[in-house]
Formats: structure tokens, C-alpha cells, sequence
């Protein structure tokens, strides 16, 4: 039986399991919007297509599915490029799904044309222009294949209209084989090993988690790892919630606002084993002072990212998971008796580090930002999925809410896309109707997506959006204050809208705290509501985030106040 191209789309999503699209209609899509709303599967309307590339990330990393999104061609595919750029440097698989004009039109110039697949290709892991009806069964079952395996990213579907329109058989195959693309899961053994003789052989090492321990749910593996070897954990921003914070072991996360003990542990540390991380410029600092006593292993699914920014000592190739399976398999009890009492010496000084130079602030009149973030982490006893915007609401998110699961901490690490946070809190809600989502926030960064507040109200979504209210755009005056002797250009945020009206302007729920001893009343109120909720805090308008790395330094070099 033939199938118009709509149809094949909608039978070949429902075989990937997909349950959730979220998207903007268009006239290149029209046919398959038609025959979406014949199907089961749930649509959430977004108010800007980039919102729907953000929720469907949010999507894929509460569910651990691929995020799937829908838009029209045009502006409807040029609005999707900051999500799925966002996508790409977080390794989130999403296939994305772009209208295009008729194939005999394409190159004309026709009515909302562009050239999608030639735009996205610097971001996407793979993209497709669909030329061949008969092809498309096919390509969307190897874009969900490609987005979901080896180092997850967003492929990117780009359909003409006569396509949708056009009819043939379903012929999906059932297995995907592609000779070009076969990611190496399983590591090198003889690597290895010699990654235990180098942990026997170490006196003050160092494990560092980044986003591929999350992704590939290597948490578990990891916890076993560091536990047998007594080895402290750190974590980038993507790989918070990978090890639990509440574990002894655990030294903060890594970086430009790492924690003193992560950064000076890096500097003094003489082995290092990196999985799942890219070595980020915002995690190493200055490059040639970074680990410079340290042997370094690095554990990755993707070759390219080893080598890429710190040259190491023992490269292995495979999936975090099933590498820390195999490395767990090795390291037997004989080989590790005793291993506390040999790390004594490098734990007792990491600690101490902890004692001295804590994460620290001081509550005093005025609302400080950090103070909120803590109690939103008492009230909701760390069990919320947190996304945050991009900033000093990011940073703060990611000092002051201690993450002991995988998959509780969504944020746009990479890219740092401002307005990231309160569409994929929206995907996140979806993907998790039972879990209280909470979207922290800046003044500035809430509204680059605001009118996404009109989704979440529509589709009964009840996120609850914290936003950290200091009239500026905070991280950029933070930088202007240390290294532009205060010259706070075009960073003002004063004029800014009342968020408590805007909330009830959206149909949610609008709450407001000027006063240290109004915060707790407010959150609680706000995360008891079953509805959208803003809650807007009056903070501390000169607030920074510290420790902080200035650019060019190493890690070591912090500004502690």
C-alpha cells in the first residue's frame, strides 16, 4: 500500500517511539501537520521555533529519548539554528525536521528558501535533504540511529513539500548499517590495564566526569569506580549530577567558577582520568599550566576529542559506560587493599582546602542570590530537574544546588545560549509530568524566550521559573566591574518589566519576595502551585560569582572575593 510522505513521517516516528513533538506550523508543512493531528502522537505548540529546539533538549535529557521538533521552512528553519547549534555542543540527540519549498523550486530564491541543510551543517551531526520519496522511510530511521548513538548530537531532516505529498511504499529497514559511521562502544583492554598500574602507582589523583557520563548513564559505574580506588571526583558544568555531592569524594564542580579545592586539586594532582569531557576552555584556563604534574588518561567515545586541547598520556576510544564496566571488572580487591589509608595524606588536603575556602557568601539586607538558590535546594531536598538560563543564574544554579543524580541539571553548557532554560524546563516537564522543574533564571536571560510562558500555561506544563532579579545583565557586569574599571556599558536592566504582572498577563501564577525573610514563603507558595509559576527575587544588584578564573589564567589563579 503507497503512503504520501506525511504518512511515511508519521509511521516511521511512531516506530521510534516518539510520543512528543514539539513545533511552529508553516505552509511547507501544512501536509504533514494535517496528518500529525491524525496520529496519537502529542504536539506541543512552541511560540518561536527556537523555543522548540530548546524543549525538545530538554525533552531528550529528562527522558533519555530523542528529542524530536517540527518547523517550517524559512525563518522557521533560521530560528531553529541557536537550538540546534546548542544541541551540537552539548552532544543532545535531536532530530530536527525542517519544511522546505517544492524540489523543483529550491535554488530559485522561491518564498521562505534557504538553504537549511548548507546553514546547519557546520552544527549538526548529520544532516539530510530528502529528494527521493522512497528514501525517506529510510533516513528517518537512520537520523534517529545517528542521533542517539556513538557521541549523541541533532540530525536535521529538510523535507520539500512535494515530498509530504508524494506517495509510495513504506520500506523502513530494520536494521541500520552504515559503513561510513561505526562508533567504537567497547575500549581497548590493554589500555586499560595500564590505566590500573598508573592508579596504583599514584600518590594524589584526580577523576574529572563530564557530559558523556550522563549521557551514556555511567553514573552508577563511576560511583563504583572512585569508591574502589578512593579517588576525589570533579565534574564539569555538563557532568554535574554524574557523581553524587553528598559523597565524601566529591570536590565541586571544575573550572572558570569551579570550586577552590577542584581547581587547586587539578594543579597539585599527578594523575588525572578525564571521561566523557572535551577539555573545555572554561574547564582547563590557561592550557599549558593546566594538570601540568599529572598524567593524563582520557576516556572518550569520540576520537576527535582527544588530543583536540590537552595532549594525554593514555588515549582510550569507547562508551563511559562500558569502559568504566570493564575498568571496575579490573581493579580487584587485592590489587586496591589498602588504598584509603595510601590516600590518606591527598585526601586530608584536599579537605583541607574545603575548610578554608569554602564556597561562601554572607546574607545580609538585601537578598542575595545565592541564599535563594539554597533554599530552593532545602525545599525541594535536591529532587527537583533543574534548568537554568545562561549567567550568574547559571553559575550560582551550579554552585549552590548539589546534584546527586544524573539528569537533574539541564543547562546550555557549550553554546551558553541565554534563554535556553525556560523552554527546555517546558520539555523537561513533558518528558517528566511528575517531577517539580524548576527554570533558574536571570532578569535578562528570562527574556530572550518569555513567550513561552503562553505554552507552558496552554499545555497545563507547571514549570516554575526562579528568576535571580539584579537589573543587569549580571555575568557581563561582573566582567565590566573587574576588567573595565565599572564601566557599565549597555548593561542596565533596570527598566525592566514586572514579572508578576506578566506572569498573570500569561494566565500563571506571579509571586514576588523584596526581603531575605520573604524568600522561603515565596518558594514554598511557588512549588505548592499546580500551575506556571514566576517567582521574581529582588537580589543584591552588584553580586558576583566567585571563585572566578579570569581569562587567560590558570585555574589555579582565582579571584576568591
Amino acid at each position: 500500500m503507497e503512503l504520501t510522505g506525511a504518512q511515511i513521517m508519521m509511521k516511521a516516528l511512531k516506530e521510534e517511539g516518539v510520543d512528543t513533538i514539539f513545533g511552529y506550523p508553516g505552509g511547507a508543512v501544512l501536509d504533514i501537520y494535517d496528518e500529525l493531528a491524525r496520529t496519537d502522537i502529542r504536539h506541543i505548540l512552541v511560540r518561536h521555533e527556537q523555543g522548540a529546539v530548546h524543549a525538545a533538549d530538554g525533552y531528550a535529557r529528562a527522558s533519555g529519548k530523542v528529542g524530536v521538533c517540527l518547523v517550517t521552512s524559512g525563518p522557521g528553519a533560521t530560528n531553529a539554528v541557536t537550538g540546534i547549534a546548542s544541541a551540537y555542543m552539548d552532544s543532545i540527540p535531536v532530530v530536527v525536521f525542517t519544511g522546505q519549498v517544492p524540489a523543483h523550486l529550491i535554488g530559485n530564491d522561491a518564498f521562505q528558501e534557504v538553504d537549511i541543510v548548507g546553514i546547519t551543517r557546520p552544527c549538526t551531526k548529520h544532516n539530510y535533504l530528502v529528494k527521493d520519496i522512497k528514501d525517506l522511510a529510510r533516513i528517518i530511521k537512520e537520523a534517529f540511529y545517528i542521533a542517539r548513538t556513538g557521541r549523541p548530537g541533532p540530525v536535521l531532516i529538510d523535507i520539500p513539500k512535494n515530498i509530504s505529498i508524494a506517495k509510495a511504499p513504506y520500506n523502513a529497514p530494520k536494521k541500520i548499517s552504515m559503513k561510513a559511521y561505526s562508533p567504537t562502544y567497547k575500549p581497548n583492554v590493554k589500555q586499560l590495564r595500564k590505566v590500573v598500574s598508573l592508579i596504583k602507582k599514584a600518590k594524589k589523583p584526580v577523576i574529572f566526569a563530564g557530559g558523556g557520563v550522563v549521557l551514556s548513564s555511567a553514573s552508577t559505574g563511576l560511583k563504583k569506580f572512585a569508591t574502589k580506588t578512593c579517588i576525589p571526583v570533579t565534574a564539569s558544568l555538563m557532568g554535574l549530577g554524574a557523581f553524587p555531592a553528598s559523597n565524601p569524594l566529591w570536590l565541586g564542580m571544575l573550572g572558570m567558577h569551579g570550586t577552590y579545592r577542584a581547581n587547586m586539586s587539578i594543579g597539585a594532582c599527578d594523575l588525572l582520568i578525564a571521561i566523557g569531557v572535551r577539555f573545555d576552555d572554561r574547564v582547563t584556563g590557561k592550557t599549558d599550566e593546566f594538570a601540568t604534574n599529572a598524567k593524563i588518561v582520557h576516556i572518550d567515545i569520540d576520537p576527535t576529542s582527544i588530543h583536540k586541547n590537552i595532549p594525554v598520556d593514555t588515549p582510550i576510544v569507547g562508551d563511559c559506560k562500558s569502559t568504566l564496566s570493564v575498568m571496575n571488572d579490573l581493579l580487584t580487591e587485592e590489587n586496591f587493599k589498602g588504598i584509603k589509608k595510601k590516600r590518606g595524606k591527598w585526601l586530608d588536603r584536599i579537605d583541607k582546602w574545603k575548610k578554608t575556602t569554602p564556597l561562601a557568601y554572607k546574607q545580609e539586607a538585601t537578598i542575595k542570590p545565592q541564599y535563594v538558590v539554597e533554599k530552593l535546594f532545602e525545599l525541594t531536598k535536591g529532587d527537583a530537574i533543574i534548568t537554568t538560563e545562561v549567567g550568574q543564574n547559571q553559575m550560582w544554579a551550579a554552585q549552590y544546588y548539589h546534584f546527586d543524580k544524573p539528569g537533574r541539571f539541564i543547562t546550555s553548557g557549550g553554546l551558553g545560549c541565554m534563554g535556553f532554560g525556560l523552554p527546555a524546563a517546558i520539555g523537561a516537564q513533558a518528558a517528566s509530568p511528575k517531577s517539580t522543574v524548576v527554570d533558574i533564571a536571570g532578569d535578562g536571560s528570562i527574556q530572550m524566550n518569555i513567550q513561552e510562558m503562553a505554552t507552558a500555561v496552554q499545555f497545563g506544563l507547571p514549570v516554575k521559573v526562579v528568576i535571580l532579579n539584579n537589573q543587569y545583565l549580571g555575568m557581563v557586569r561582573q566582567w565590566q566591574e573587574l576588567f573595565y574599571d565599572r564601566n557599565y556599558s549597555s548593561t542596565d536592566m533596570a527598566n525592566a518589566p514586572d514579572f508578576v504582572k506578566l506572569a498573570e498577563a500569561y494566565g500563571a501564577v506571579g509571586l514576588r519576595a523584596e526581603k531575605p525573610g520573604e524568600v522561603e514563603a515565596v518558594l514554598k507558595k511557588g512549588l505548592a502551585s499546580k500551575k506556571t509559576v514566576i517567582m521574581e527575587f529582588i537580589v543584591e544588584r552588584e553580586e558576583g560569582v566567585y571563585p572566578m578564573v579570569p581569562a587567560g589564567k590558570a585555574i589555579t589563579e582565582m579571584i576568591l572575593v
